[in-house]
């Protein structure tokens, strides 16, 4: 087996989150959910988009936020993911690739346009999403770039691109490319949602031995496995697949990789400003860990770290210096 080009390459959602401050009074004239997530369609979109303020606009999505950790770190990452040919398409890509991480998926000519989460941020500083999946939603198998794919030490897909038939099965010819190339497969389940709709293919994937590395909160593994003690939907999980992670939020994380366990307390925070994208930056940390090679505790230890920084601050991604931080608490 060659030496890998990449550490990570990974398929999820393109998004490119819009974030402006608005008064609470527009909150309520565009009836929004206030402080909670919307799936919104295109005509609700435009016309949220038409009615916000002066906006930041930065490229996201899990898989893609796990990226810009990694590359915060270090690691040599590449993604797949559907954008469309417009302007929040040229703002994904010129973002994803600042940060160091490889994109060249073709965009997608006409409709439906790029995704995006229209982020209306009020003076208390909650946040109320709307998120259109546009385009996302449209990655073709004809997309992967098996060579590429077959150059990762791990292949990173994300759960909530499992739900749209497209990508779906590009997904799997991924995981089949990965495996025939004697690569890892890494899965982050997403969301609790995801698994309601597609537990049953998660489980044959972890029962035909086609998932080496498996991320989950506790209320993902309370679903993948109908289990309400943690410690059990533990039990019966790490049977399945060599390396489990699971976290807890404020209570921290475990990890069972081949019958070995560790744990790792939440870092401290000052002050939890918006916890958007930690399971995103702690699987950054973890990967990049495992992708070096270090011990079950330090791989933690580094997701820990890096969702500490995520939550310190509004967005998902990094504003400081991870590699420094990783550095400074654990040498």
């Amino acid at each position: 087996m060659s030496e890998p080009r990449y550490d990570v390459i990974a398929i999820g959602n393109a998004i490119v989150d819009v974030m402006a401050p608005c008064q609470d009074e527009l909150i309520e004239e565009l009836g929004l959910n206030r402080g909670g997530m919307t799936l919104v369609d295109a005509a609700r979109a435009e016309q949220l988009y038409a009615a916000m303020g002066p906006a930041k606009e930065i490229s996201g999505g899990s898989a893609a936020n796990t990226l810009a950790g990694m590359a915060a770190l270090g690691a040599q990452c590449g993604f797949i993911g559907q954008v469309a040919e417009d302007q929040l398409g040229a703002v994904f890509a010129h973002d994803i690739r600042a940060v160091g991480v490889d994109f060249d998926t073709p965009a997608r000519a006409g409709n439906p346009p790029t995704a995006r989460c229209l982020i209306f941020v009020t003076p208390d500083g909650e946040r109320t999403m709307n998120t259109f999946l546009g385009a996302s939603q449209f990655l073709p198998p004809t997309a992967l770039k098996e060579k590429v794919i077959a150059s990762a030490a791990i292949l990173y897909l994300e759960g909530y691109l499992w739900d749209p038939e497209e990508p779906r099965r590009a997904m799997r010819r991924a995981i089949e490319v990965a495996r025939e190339a004697g690569r890892k497969v890494a899965f982050t389940a997403s969301e609790s949602f995801v698994i309601d709709r597609h537990g049953d293919d998660f489980r044959a994937l972890m029962a035909e031995g086609k998932i080496d590395i498996l991320f989950v909160n506790e209320h993902e593994l309370a679903s993948l496995t109908g289990q309400s003690d943690f410690e059990a939907g533990v039990a019966q999980v790490a049977a399945q697949v060599p390396v489990l992670v699971a976290t807890r939020s404020a209570a921290g994380a475990i990890a069972i990789a081949h019958g070995e366990r560790a744990e790792v307390a939440a870092e401290p925070v000052e002050r939890v400003v918006d916890t958007t994208g930690a399971g995103d930056l702690f699987a950054a940390g973890f990967l990049t860990g495992h992708a070096r090679g270090e011990s079950l505790e330090r791989c933690l230890a580094m997701g820990a770290i890096c969702a500490a920084e995520i939550i310190s601050h509004y967005g998902a991604r990094p504003e400081a210096d991870l590699a420094a931080l990783v550095e400074d608490r654990l040498g």
